[in-house]
């Protein structure tokens, strides 16, 4: 058992490995499979081997965490910007055409930087999640999808997130205006007798999608742990799965 584990574990952590300078996840599969003895590998405890894949993770979420975190972390990035809610957008784009385009950018804009505001906190969340990973755990993410880390994290940490997120970006959409500009466009709204919009809790909205566009970055970068050869190598990796 534990020498399939550990076979996994390489499949899935090989793409860190700075020796393999264009072999795709499919060739060094061949390639392990092909050596007819690796002491150095099968040797490793289940211990090393679980530590290696939750370095290999910490890497990705901090890749993540800070790419959000970052100026326009959000609001340059198509995949995560945050957006005009759904339920306005039919009156926002009605609203741009009688030339109220500033109010409405601004807006998008509050949003977005009340969201790379509020990122950073992730970083000692997920810092505990992968603390907490078992070897159970370890052995489903080397078995799951290509995303299967990231899933963990959602199961493990949404909440903790969303707790750590919502009062920064309460407190930030205030600070910057998104509130009032909001507000405002409800009330353009609400003077006219053919448009109607329920209720929006905008703190809720813009903390669910920026906790969206922080998994869907993570699981960019756990796609590239899985099969991106030129990722960086750290030492106990280079331990656990250098060539013998």
């Amino acid at each position: 058992m534990r020498k399939s584990i550990v076979v996994l574990v390489i499949i899935f952590m090989s793409a860190y490995s700075s020796q393999v300078c264009h072999a795709g996840l499919f060739d060094t599969f061949k390639k392990i499979f092909s050596s007819h003895k690796r002491e150095g590998v099968t040797g490793v405890n289940e211990n090393v081997i679980v530590n290696a894949l939750k370095e290999a993770i910490s890497i990705g979420t901090d890749n993540a965490v800070k790419s959000v975190s970052e100026l326009d972390g959000y609001l340059a990035n198509e995949a995560i910007k945050i957006l005009i809610p759904e339920k306005l957008k039919i009156v926002s784009d009605g609203l741009r055409k009688i030339g109220y385009n500033k109010p409405i950018d601004d807006f998008i804009l509050s949003m977005n930087r009340a969201a790379e505001k509020a990122a950073p906190q992730a970083k000692s969340i997920f810092i505990d999640a992968i603390k907490e990973m078992t070897f159970d755990d370890a052995k489903k993410i080397l078995n799951g999808s290509e995303t299967a880390a990231t899933e963990y994290f959602k199961a493990k940490a949404s909440k903790k997130l969303y707790d750590a997120f919502n009062p920064i970006i309460s407190a930030r959409v205030n600070e910057v205006g998104a509130t009032r500009f909001y507000k405002d466009m409800v009330n353009k709204i609400s003077s006219l007798p053919f448009l109607r919009t329920g209720a929006l809790d905008l703190d809720d909205y813009v903390t669910n999608n920026a906790l969206e566009g922080l998994f869907y970055m993570i699981g960019e970068e756990e796609k590239k742990i899985r099969t991106d050869p030129k990722a960086r190598v750290t030492e106990l990796l280079e331990k656990v799965f250098k060539k013998q």
